[in-house]
C-alpha cells in the first residue's frame, strides 16, 4: 500500500473525532426567569439561589442539563445563567442590546432560552407579533457566535399564543423549539406535589420531577 493512500486513510479516520469535538458545547448560556434562577426571598418563603422550586441547586434544570452535556462531551462546560424576567414583563421597547451586552460577549456555543411565564397575556395579533419580534431580536443578540446552537423551550405553564410566538422566533434564527406543554398537565411535575409551600406562586413552579422532565427534553434536543 502506498504512503499516499495510507495518509488519506489516516485522515478519513481522524476527521470524525475532530468534528465531534467541534460540535460539543463548551460555553452554554441559560436565559430564563425564576425557573432558571431566583435568589433568596424570605417574604415568599424561598431560600435557595437556583431554579425555583427545586430542592437543591443540582436538581434544577440548568444543572441537570449541564451535568448531562458534560457527561456527553467528557468535560464540564462553562456556563452563564441570566435571569431576564424584566424583559418578559417589559419586552416592548426593551433595550435588548444594552441589557444583554454581557450575555452577547459570552459568545456561547449553545443558547438555551426558557421564558414566557411572566409575559402578560397576548390578547391580540398585534401583541403576539410584537412579542415574537422582540424574542427574535433577543435571540439574534444572544447569538453573537454565528455557529451557536439555539434551543427555545415553550412555557411550563402552557400558553398557545406565547408559545407560538416563541416557536416562530426560534425558527427565525435557525433554532430548535422544545415543546414541553404536556408537563403542566401532570400535577406531579409541580413543586406543591412534593412538599408544602407557604406561597402559592412558589408551589406553582416545577418541582424536582418537573425540573428533571424539562432537562430531559432540552438534552434530547441538543444535536
Amino acid at each position: 500500500m502506498s504512503r499516499h493512500l495510507l495518509t488519506i486513510i489516516a485522515l478519513l479516520c481522524f476527521t470524525p473525532m475532530v468534528f465531534a469535538e467541534t460540535l460539543a458545547p463548551q460555553k452554554i448560556l441559560f436565559v430564563g426567569n425564576s425557573i432558571t434562577k431566583h435568589g433568596p426571598k424570605a417574604d415568599i418563603d424561598w431560600h435557595g439561589n437556583w431554579g425555583m422550586a427545586a430542592t437543591s441547586e443540582e436538581k434544577d434544570y440548568v444543572h441537570l442539563v449541564t451535568k448531562a452535556l458534560a457527561a456527553k462531551q467528557g468535560a464540564m462546560p462553562e456556563i452563564m445563567i441570566k435571569n431576564v424576567a424584566d424583559f418578559e414583563r417589559n419586552h416592548v421597547g426593551y433595550d435588548i442590546t444594552g441589557k444583554f451586552a454581557d450575555a452577547a460577549a459570552f459568545k456561547a456555543d449553545l443558547i438555551i432560552l426558557c421564558i414566557g411565564e411572566n409575559v402578560a397575556a397576548l390578547k391580540t395579533p398585534e401583541t403576539q407579533a410584537k412579542y415574537q419580534e422582540q424574542v427574535t431580536a433577543l435571540l439574534k443578540t444572544l447569538k453573537s457566535n454565528p455557529q451557536a446552537a439555539v434551543i427555545v423551550r415553550s412555557s411550563f405553564w402552557a400558553n398557545e399564543a406565547k408559545d407560538t410566538a416563541m416557536r416562530k422566533a426560534c425558527e427565525a434564527v435557525g433554532g430548535t423549539f422544545v415543546d414541553i406543554s404536556t408537563l403542566s398537565k401532570d400535577e406531579q411535575n409541580y413543586a406543591r406535589s412534593e412538599r408544602p409551600y407557604k406561597h402559592a406562586g412558589v408551589a406553582n413552579h416545577p418541582g424536582d420531577r418537573g425540573m428533571a422532565a424539562i432537562a430531559e427534553a432540552i438534552v434530547k434536543a441538543v444535536k
